[in-house]
């Protein structure tokens, strides 16, 4: 692999790390460069037509013991941490220079080592090694199981168990037998997903039929390192065939059981087979960028609607905006397809203004990718259905334009607040106040911006009747 070793990508790399493999030297212990840095590199020597590697952080193993790393790094590093000391791992933060600009860039060394899961627990026991092939066979995947030792006198590739020639041929193996290697840690089962989807690798027989009767054993990862890793998938630029994967083989009962429970079930006037295929046809024609992860998730709540999304992620321990972010979607896109009420006013023809301001209202800052997931979701139903669901959508979408070129659609505050209620309506604060108030709103949301004066006049009219 001399190709590798003298690319520009591996030469810069090196000279970044060169001073911190001189002081593994000099103390009298080897350094291993490690992981996705690694993968990444060997693949845009093996797989010309792969995009060259980002700027990411550097993971390292080493013979040395965790207390050594961290006197090693103690005077190179600019912040030293130790949250994973008792697996084996010190991390580190140290700002390079990168063509001109100062980088602050994340390392993290560990302990060579040999860890499995118990039966029955979510934690790793660990067992440190001083052997670089025995720590590479613990890794998940043959194309993560490569090192380059950087205190050699020339840098050298390990590749025990040729993940570089896996690469190249596009197949996902594991170092150990697939069963040994998801007996270790479980999620490497779904984390499999995504470098079929990444790196357009197929999985190789043996991991796909272990995967197949293993899929339960997902249950004893946390929800949070599932969630996780379902993040990465959705993040993809194409997560299609890794979605199929999780779901063909049956991991998917164990993290998604509800869109799981899709296949076999209809969802009406759809071009495709069952809902699964069409839920999966949706997230994979979605944008995949940083500001985007929320359109994803909420596409494969698509068919299942608002509570089911919420109740799912609250289950994967997503955070609380998370939660409201994909659910809000959800529900704003069932709105859209739905189209306007039947109970609307009699003179109005599709959508009428209060309804679009309670849809812009309720929406918040998510209207735009709701309006993205509906659009997707229309486009996968059969051609007349589907374009009629586009024509109710781009309905809303264009009143909604006429309507914010009138008036402030981003409050829908009422014209009057308490204060005034109570002087106008002679009122103590209490419930009759709160009353008020929400006829005011629902003036406003009806109505619209109306001023003050009609405002008044309004609420009194309404007093009067309401006020026995």
């Amino acid at each position: 692999m001399s190709a590798l070793l003298g690319s520009p990508n591996v030469a810069a790399v090196l000279d970044e790390v060169a001073p911190l493999a001189e002081r593994f030297s000099a103390s009298g212990h080897r350094l291993f460069l490690v992981g996705g840095s690694v993968r990444d590199l060997v693949t845009t020597v093996v797989r010309p037509d792969a995009p060259p590697p980002g700027d990411v952080d550097l993971d390292a193993t080493t013979t040395a013991r965790p207390k050594e790393i961290k006197q090693l790094l103690q005077g190179w590093a600019d912040a030293i941490w130790t949250q994973g000391e008792r697996f084996g791992t010190i991390g580190a933060m140290k700002r390079v220079d990168v063509n001109g600009v100062l980088v602050e860039r994340v390392f993290e060394i560990t302990t060579h080592r040999a860890e499995a899961y118990r039966d029955d627990s979510r934690k790793p026991d660990v067992a440190f090694s001083d052997d670089i092939a025995a720590d590479l066979s613990r890794r998940d995947f043959t194309v993560n199981a490569m090192a380059i030792e950087v205190t050699s006198p020339l840098p050298v590739l390990v590749d025990p168990f040729a993940g570089a020639a896996d690469l190249a041929a596009r197949v996902l193996r594991t170092p150990l037998t697939p069963a040994e290697s998801f007996s270790d840690d479980p999620l490497r089962m779904l984390r499999a997903a995504r470098f079929i989807t990444r790196y357009d690798l197929v999985p190789e027989p043996e991991l796909l039929g272990a995967v197949e009767s293993m899929a339960e054993r997902l249950s004893i990862v946390s929800a949070e390192r599932i969630r996780d890793e379902l993040d990465k998938l959705l993040g993809a630029a194409t997560p299609h065939a890794g979605l199929r994967f999780v779901f063909a083989t049956g991991l998917g009962r164990q993290a998604l059981p509800e869109v799981a429970a899709l296949a076999g079930e209809t969802v009406g006037r759809s071009r495709h087979g069952d809902a699964l295929t069409h839920t999966l046809a949706v997230v994979a024609s979605l944008p995949a960028g940083s500001d985007d992860r929320h359109l994803r998730w909420s596409a494969l709540f698509t068919a299942l609607g608002p509570a089911v999304a919420r109740a799912r992620m609250r289950s994967l321990r997503s955070s609380l905006a998370s939660i409201e972010a994909i659910g809000n979607l959800v529900a704003t896109k069932d709105r859209l397809t739905a189209g306007p009420s039947t109970t609307a006013p009699a003179a109005a023809v599709g959508w009428h203004d209060g309804e679009l301001r309670r849809l812009i209202r309720d929406a918040g800052p998510w209207f735009d990718q709701a309006v993205q997931l509906a659009r997707a979701d229309a486009v996968q139903q059969v051609d007349g259905a589907g374009a009629e669901v586009m024509a109710v959508i781009d309905d809303a979408v264009a009143r909604l334009a006429s309507l914010a070129a009138k008036e402030d659609l981003g409050s829908m505050q009422p014209e009057l607040d308490g204060a005034a209620v109570m002087a106008v309506l002679g009122l103590e604060p209490g419930r009759a106040v709160g009353r008020a108030m929400q006829f005011l709103t629902e003036l406003r949301l009806d109505a619209g911006p109306v001023g003050p004066d009609e405002a008044t006049d309004r609420l009194i009219e309404w007093w009067t009747d309401h006020s026995s």
